[in-house]
């Protein structure tokens, strides 16, 4: 997963610095082989995360937005969940030391 180590960093701030409570992702840090099946189980238990959330926290690190999280942020638009996109939320509310979002 491309910022699993960023991702970590950043959901630990989100908590400890901005009172937010993140449901993390699952990471597959063994690289453990996954069926077509476990892949559906997988994407099905994170919708399933972004339904009983308020919000989506999106970690778009230089810009980037990968596809399965395009759909993410189309599923969570369509419950009408506020998307939040970590190049925004560090600019507009997050102290100075805080902003690589990958250091505490």
């Amino acid at each position: 997963m491309r910022f699993a180590d960023e991702m970590k960093k950043i959901a630990f701030i989100l908590e400890k610095s901005h009172n937010m409570n993140v449901l993390q992702c699952v990471y597959n840090e063994e690289n453990i082989e996954l069926s077509d099946d476990d892949i559906k189980h997988l994407n099905e238990a994170h919708l399933s995360k972004i339904q009983i959330s308020d919000a989506i926290y999106v970690v778009n690190l230089n810009g980037y937005i990968g596809e399965q999280v395009k759909k993410e942020i189309a599923y969570a638009k369509k419950l009408g969940k506020e998307v939040i996109l970590h190049t925004d939320f560090i600019n507009e509310r997050t102290p100075m030391h805080d902003r690589s979002g990958a250091s505490s």
